[in-house]
């Protein structure tokens, strides 16, 4: 029989930073949670708590309108 192992839940990075607000300007936070494409990492690869990674991709996604991270590779 096949033990069933599941992995240890990350804990959210931003919960244990205390961070309140996730800022649009951090790029390079925000860089970490992006694809080497540009695609927006999900909660479960990020190990992001729900309330921090809904806040977590309108950042990006306001960054990518100001032109701080780019919509997709070169």
């Amino acid at each position: 029989m096949k033990k069933d192992r599941r992995k240890k839940r990350r804990q959210c990075n931003f919960c244990a930073d205390k961070v309140e607000h996730i800022d649009y300007k951090e790029v390079p936070r925000l860089r970490r949670y992006i694809t080497e494409r540009g695609k927006i990492l999900p909660r479960r690869i990020t190990g992001n708590c729900a309330h921090h990674q809904r806040q977590l991709t309108v950042a990006i996604k306001r960054s990518r309108t100001m032109a701080l991270l780019p919509y997709t590779s070169e």
